[in-house]
């Protein structure tokens, strides 16, 4: 008889998930599915709120990326005020939005994924966890605390908390920076610079020990799409879209991102609460395309800064131009992180940035408007229409994660069929099916589904377990 082996929940990622992985009679997996169990309904929560209120609502979306949102709702409303931040505004969010790229990435690479990649995919998963590596690599443990402490830090003494800052706002950012701040985030660069770039030696001198899994870890050819700015490097705030295929030809090349429903289809299925967003021009399913790091790495010329520029080289003398495997995303997140750290002091350096002038103000000129940025997981699209008095009436998020949907869906699928044998199940089996999953990192706290009409399946449980009534739409 078919049947299914369920993973759930998936662990060590942001938000709740599980994975079903179909089988046939004979038992080989036929299917795998990711399903994103979360629904947070924001695209409608949103709608009657003053527009004003956008960025502080929209950086409730998750506890992990706050900024990433904040940052794209407040270009969503610049674009309704039409106003453009005054320079030194524009390079204040830019920074915060650096230390956020710096923290999550350090979350995710030191936190989540270091355990599989210190032991191996086949350890006890009794020591296959974050205390363990701080008793089996004190050094790795101590600087995956130390990175994720720099990016939270540089947020709350600019936005007054780590979690949910509110500083970012229309037209700019509510306060100027002083020169005791900007001197304090200096002075705590060459730290985690440092520490960056040993996580980089550890991770390359083990790449040998990775082959296996990189060769299906969502090893299969794709479309990549990430912001760069006009020299062709990677730009996290006001970037133009790059696509590029499998093969290094580009697809879109600095195409303006606002206009994103032109190439960019959104879909719903049934069994998950996550958009899957596709290239129009090769349809659903087919048009699968990934984001963030790996994706930025990819499609840019350069990172755009010294250290991080030497480190994209030998990635690329190391993997090729466009290498198809997710597993390099841990590789190109520890690349991106270093160079978000060097643009952070890049910025703090420049000679306006304790400039006073840091805010436009203005009223609701526009009915609509589309703030796109580069959040860790990938490229955010923030879409707002607003009625004459600023009061939302319609709201589109497009997050990095719905990006990927389709790629982690085929990657599960890919990783299922490779390791998964039912007739003697492991836990390292299923472990490398969750592994593929946090090569891309998703965040499941900024999940929507409000294309159509959401299903639904409702059941009543008798107090002996039984279902007495069921309804399904």
């Amino acid at each position: 008889m078919s049947s299914q082996i369920v993973i759930d929940p998936i662990t060590r990622i942001e938000g709740h998930s599980k994975i079903t992985i179909h089988l046939d009679d004979a038992g080989e997996v036929v299917d795998a599915q990711f399903h994103v169990t979360q629904f947070r309904g924001f695209e409608r929560i949103v709608q009657g709120r003053p527009i004003h209120e956008m960025p502080s609502i929209m950086a409730r979306i998750c506890g992990i990326c706050p900024v990433s949102h904040l940052i794209a709702s407040s270009k969503a409303c610049d674009a309704i005020l039409a106003v453009e931040p005054p320079p030194t505004g524009a390079d204040l969010r830019r920074v915060m939005n650096l230390a956020q790229i710096v923290q999550s990435n350090a979350l995710s690479f030191f936190h989540l994924s270091s355990p599989d990649l210190l032991f191996g995919f086949d350890a006890d998963p009794a020591k296959r966890n974050i205390l363990g590596v701080a008793q089996a690599n004190p050094q790795l443990a101590r600087d995956g605390v130390g990175v994720r402490r720099f990016g939270q830090q540089i947020i709350e003494w600019l936005g007054g908390k780590r979690i949910h800052p509110a500083w970012v706002v229309p037209g700019g950012v509510d306060a100027p920076l002083s020169a005791e701040t900007r001197d304090r985030i200096l002075s705590t660069i060459p730290e985690a610079m440092a520490a960056i770039e040993r996580a980089l030696a550890w991770y390359k001198s083990s790449l040998l020990r990775w082959e296996d899994e990189a060769a299906s870890f969502g090893d299969f050819r794709s479309a990549f799409m990430g912001l760069v700015d006009e020299a062709g490097n990677v730009d996290y705030y006001d970037g133009r879209l790059r696509v590029m295929d499998a093969d290094g030809n580009l697809l879109a090349d600095r195409t303006d991102p606002r206009d994103y429903q032109e190439y960019l289809g959104e879909a719903v299925e049934p069994w998950s609460y996550l958009k899957s967003t596709y290239w129009k021009m090769l349809g659903y399913p087919d048009g699968v395309y990934r984001v963030g790091p790996l994706a930025r790495v990819i499609v840019a010329a350069q990172m755009g800064t010294p250290r991080a520029d030497l480190e994209l080289d030998e990635f690329r003398r190391r993997l090729g131009r466009v290498p198809a495997s997710s597993f390099h995303y841990h590789y190109a997140r520890l690349i991106d992180t270093l160079h978000a750290a060097e643009r952070i002091d890049e910025l703090l350096r420049g000679p306006d940035i304790l400039s006073p002038r840091v805010r436009s103000f203005a009223d609701v000129n526009a009915n609509e408007g589309i703030g796109v940025s580069e959040a860790p997981r990938g490229t955010l699209i923030h879409h707002y229409r607003v009625d004459d008095d600023g009061i939302v009436e319609w709201a589109n998020l497009v997050i990095a994660t719905g990006h990927n949907n389709l790629a982690m869906n085929r990657s599960v699928r890919q990783v299922a069929k490779r390791y998964v044998k039912s007739a003697q199940l492991s836990e390292p089996m299923l472990n490398r099916v969750e592994a593929v999953i946090r090569c891309y990192d998703p965040c499941l706290s900024c999940s929507t589904h409000a294309l159509g009409e959401m299903a639904l399946h409702l059941q009543l449980i008798g107090p002996d377990g039984a279902v007495l009534d069921e309804i399904r739409r």
